[in-house]
């Protein structure tokens, strides 16, 4: 199968706003007022959480098809903490990102323990999202047009 490639686009609106377009959906980005924001929408760390709930969401049921059993109801609940400071500017004594994320998976099935077991583990492996925050992911940060007005 060939390699499938996503991508959002972003203009800022303001110093914490972000209007960001993912194929034809608009999406706000934000900060709570505790930290600076509008609140004009979800901060980048809770759709970080809110993607790995839809990937396993998603995941879930396809791997709950191949093992034969109905998801009757899932509730996914995703959280993670993370210390300000670093990207306030106040410490390097931690890392800026999630310290950890745990998820909460409630389910309504058909299925029994041993197959739930499995259908974690497989959820747990398949999924995209759960991939790139356990493993590092090379990223690039490139500078493209500067506009000066002098």
């Amino acid at each position: 199968m060939s390699k499938l490639t996503f991508s959002v686009n972003g203009t800022n609106k303001n110093e914490t706003r972000l209007d960001v377009e993912a194929r034809q959906f608009s999406i706000v980005v934000d900060e709570p007022a505790q930290l600076n924001g509008t609140d004009a929408g979800a901060n980048p760390v809770e759709y970080i959480l809110a993607g790995y709930a839809g990937c396993l969401n998603v995941v879930a049921h396809i791997v709950a098809k191949e093992l034969g059993f109905t998801i009757h109801k899932l509730s996914v609940e995703v959280s993670g903490d993370i210390n300000p400071a670093r990207f306030l500017g106040l410490s390097n004594d931690e890392r800026a990102g999630f310290q950890g994320i745990k998820v909460k998976l409630d389910l309504d099935s058909d299925a029994d323990q041993a197959t739930i077991e499995k259908w974690i583990e497989v959820v747990e492996n398949r999924c995209p999202v759960n991939d790139n925050l356990a493993n590092p992911t090379p990223v690039s940060i490139s500078l493209g047009q500067r506009v000066s007005l002098n």
